[in-house]
């Protein structure tokens, strides 16, 4: 075998690469030639990746939607500001104009009095009384004079504010309007990729794939029920609720069955956030638009003491709301593809409760 040649597997010497990769086959050892590549093909996806998949991508899609209507409710309220200055400029302006003719109407009586010199009116004048009078009234004219340029010049001041103010609030608008369409691309860009990935199951898959998120829903609401935070509560029933939260309550269980639609504040379609939002309306309460803001503004009470009507948020960042019923349940809009419906309040994760009023 001089020269290095390989005599195969069965030779009586080997020193070639082949041969050794050879000997290593016969040892069961895996070899991996550089610039090839040996990945284990990849597992099927379960239906429980599925679901995790599918739930991430709505829970995106609600926190994107979350967005869509802080950017929406403030681009409604800068709207509103630049109306109102556009309102306070153009009485401002009517006011110049007035100013404007009634110093127009002093410089020509000023002009018309003013052609003679003082000694002359004095000769003139049928007495002396008379001449001090009519100086008298000269002064008075020209402090009112006085007095009506300082005015213009203050009013000119306040039209000047409103039209840099209208400025300030016309760039506001327009980063408002930015955040909302990015918001908007962001919600329909997951909500489409959710909408695939539940395109490619079989009927079947999609029956059991409900059937998983309900019993996942079930466990959790045992899970949070027997929690230390809600163990020992009196899950109070409709007759601990006050008359708003009641009117709440009954307004948010009369929309049980109309569709979600993210962004949406009914009368037809809810997302969350729009139902409860309308559902304190109706209790002649007004709230917060989105549930974060929600979770921020309105106050905190602890899960012991809730009582019906009280809103309950989810997840860590807030995105998600519903309606406190009592006796451990909520009405809520889950989602797109779901209807506004009753549900465990510890079905979700829970990240604290607030009260309206």
């Amino acid at each position: 075998m001089a020269g290095g040649r390989d005599e195969g597997c069965g030779g009586k010497r080997v020193i070639s690469v082949t041969a050794l990769i050879c000997v290593l086959a016969v040892a069961g050892v895996v070899v991996t030639m550089p610039g090839t590549a040996s990945a284990a093909p990849k597992p099927p996806r379960t239906l429980e990746d599925v679901h995790k998949e599918v739930e991430g991508l709505y829970r995106q899609a609600e926190a994107a939607t979350d967005a869509y209507n802080a950017a929406d409710e403030a681009q409604r309220r800068q709207e509103k500001s630049i109306t109102e200055i556009a309102k306070s400029a153009a009485e401002a302006q009517e006011r110049m104009n007035r100013l404007k003719n009634q110093a127009g109407s002093l410089a020509r009586a000023q002009y018309r009095d003013g052609t003679l010199p003082p000694q002359a009116r004095l000769l003139l004048s049928g007495s002396p009384e008379s001449f001090f009078d009519g100086v008298a009234l000269t002064h008075k004219g020209q402090a009112a004079t006085r007095g009506l340029i300082t005015e213009v010049a203050a009013v000119q001041r306040t039209l000047d504010g409103y039209a840099k103010a209208a400025g300030e609030r016309w760039k506001t608008l327009d980063g408002e309007r930015r955040k909302k369409e990015g918001a908007k691309k962001q919600v329909e860009a997951k909500l489409a990729a959710a909408k695939e990935l539940e395109s490619k199951l079989e009927e079947k898959e999609k029956e059991r794939l409900r059937q998983l998120e309900e019993e996942r829903a079930r466990q959790s609401q045992q899970k949070w029920l027997a929690s230390d935070a809600v163990k020992g509560a009196a899950l109070k029933g409709s007759g601990a609720a006050t008359a708003e939260g009641r009117r709440a309550v009954d307004f948010a269980a009369a929309q049980i069955g109309k569709n979600y639609v993210w962004g949406a504040e009914g009368p037809d379609t809810y997302d969350c956030s729009g139902l409860t939002l309308k559902a304190w309306a109706a209790a002649g309460r007004v709230i917060p638009r989105t549930s974060q803001d929600q979770w921020r503004q309105l106050p905190k009470i602890g899960l012991k003491d809730m009582r019906p009507g009280d809103l309950i948020i989810y997840f860590a960042d807030a995105s998600h709301v519903g309606v406190y019923v009592g006796d451990g349940a909520i009405v809520h809009a889950p989602r797109p593809g779901r209807q506004v419906t009753m549900a465990g309040a510890g079905s979700m994760p829970v990240l604290g409760v607030v009260r309206p009023g």
